[in-house]
């Protein structure tokens, strides 16, 4: 089996009060036992109302306008949204207890929450539009559900045809759910990247621009982890083991990412453990949507340990770690494993009689080959600005195709824009296919990206009834059409 790496395209000690407070809060969900893992015999909606009844009140999560200081004085703080109190919520359970919030919308758009990578009940899904209606200003709405693997999710905004504004301003989080037995760790921090397009006073630039859209995106002008301004000062004792959790809920920014004097091992990727390696190069792609586990070990000696660097220009750190303080004892530690598996996940996946189908991208500006770096205008219908199979992604269109639950699908994707391209595969994992062989990676992914130009095959058990989508997770792109939609029965 060849070396993991999530590079490859398709073709031939406890934390400081300083990092924890750069950090984000974790909000306490209520424990509930597990029941019927994804895929249920039976939906939420499908339970007697005896049961419903049953269910303690959920825990009240509210979307509204807040500042955040993402520009040094004496620039005045920007105006923002978020979930909850923390500038970037993590919500952290076991495998096995149930998410039971209730979302309230304090802002004036339509919104709804989408639990990207977790293979969740359809209703439960939160797409806006397709598997429940928007959440209108004022209005709320309880999602419940009981994650079916241990892992690191997104939660991004996905409303149909209005998803990027609410992400562009600040809605944004991670779900972690915990292994019953994580491995041992001296500290588990999550970091969440997101990027914000300012003007020269401070304030969110206006948003909705077809340019965007048809091009490379909405590319923010400021990064932070955790609602803080790069570089993330982490600090921990000499000889820590430390699991990161990196997620990528940037509207539009994919950037490969570069660790430099760490020695890090990726555990997990898009939420599902794998044999545990060295990235190539000491580097990683990170597409919007993307999650990496990694585990470092810091030096037994204080001082700088390394950074996270992501290659932008000359190179931008996202986060430089520390050692200080007191050694951690090693004695008796053992090398760097890998992480338990998911129980849950499809045991097999059997090509011989999948349902293949063959989708192909198109859509959006070509960049204009005299001028290095500029596109020419899109002349097209604003709302219809991308393709799947010719038609642009539309909340009462017809699933692209239907599969008995339990059935194999084989997707066989064509990026014939000019652009990179990063698909979601809503409520389901999928195995990347080698192109010459009958192989694939050995890791699970929800998300893939695929060059201009370049195909790539992805194959996954249709295990989660309903109607689920195939998204860009550059949200301007997802806006404008980039989605389609499959039905399993």
């Amino acid at each position: 089996m060849r070396k993991p790496d999530p590079m490859a395209q398709p073709e031939p000690g406890s934390f400081s009060r300083r990092s924890l407070l750069a950090g984000s809060a974790a909000l306490a969900l209520l424990p509930l036992p597990a029941a019927a893992q994804v895929p249920p015999e039976k939906s939420p909606a499908e339970k007697p109302p005896a049961d419903r009844a049953a269910a303690p009140e959920p825990k009240p999560l509210k979307a509204a306008p807040a500042t955040l200081r993402l520009k040094p004085e004496p620039a005045p703080e920007t105006a923002v949204w978020r979930l909850g109190e923390a500038a970037a919520p993590i919500l952290r359970i076991k495998l096995g207890e149930a998410v039971r919030l209730r979302v309230e919308n304090g802002t004036d758009k339509p919104l709804s929450l989408h639990w990207h990578g977790v293979r969740n009940v359809n209703a439960m899904d939160g797409v806006g539009g397709v598997t429940q209606a928007p959440i209108k200003p004022g209005d709320s709405f309880v999602y419940g559900f009981t994650p079916p693997d241990a892992g690191t999710f997104l939660i991004r905004p996905l409303v149909v045809g209005g998803s990027s504004e609410p992400s562009g301003r600040g809605i944004a989080g991670l779900l972690i759910v915990e292994e019953p037995a994580p491995p041992p760790v001296d500290g588990d921090l999550a970091l969440l990247l997101q990027d914000w397009r300012l003007d020269e006073a401070g304030a969110l630039q206006p948003f909705g621009q077809v340019a965007f859209a048809a091009a490379a995106g909405r590319l923010g002008s400021v990064v932070t982890l955790n609602g803080t301004p790069i570089p993330l000062g982490l600090e921990a004792r000499p000889g820590s083991r430390l699991r990161l959790r990196l997620a990528n809920a940037c509207n539009a920014r994919g950037l490969r990412i570069r660790f430099d004097g760490l020695k890090a091992y990726v555990a997990a990727v898009d939420g599902q453990p794998t044999d545990t390696f060295e990235p190539l190069k000491a580097t990683l792609p990170l597409a919007p949507g993307t999650r990496y586990d990694l585990l470092v070990d810091l030096p037994a000696q204080a001082g700088p340990a390394g950074a996270i660097t992501a290659l932008i220009g000359q190179g931008l750190p996202l986060a430089t770690l520390t050692a200080t303080g007191e050694p951690v004892a090693q004695a008796g530690r053992a090398a760097i494993g890998s992480l338990p598996e998911n129980k849950r996940l499809p045991v097999e996946i059997r090509l011989q009689s999948a349902l293949r189908r063959d989708l192909v991208l198109t859509g959006g500006v070509r960049p204009d080959k005299t001028k290095p770096g500029a596109e020419r205008p899109y002349q097209g219908d604003p709302a219809k600005v991308w393709q799947v199979n010719g038609a642009s992604g539309a909340a009462g269109a017809a699933p692209l195709f239907s599969v008995k639950r339990g059935g194999v699908v084989v997707l066989a994707i064509r990026n014939d824009t000019g652009f990179i391209q990063s698909l979601h595969l809503h409520g389901h994992v999928f195995r990347l296919l080698h192109q010459l062989d009958d192989g694939w990676e050995p890791y699970w992914l929800d998300t893939v990206q695929i060059p201009e130009g370049r195909s790539a095959q992805i194959a996954f058990v249709a295990d989660n009834p309903g109607r689920w989508l195939l998204s860009a997770t550059v949200l301007e792109r997802f806006d404008t059409g980039l989605w389609t939609s499959f039905e399993v029965t």
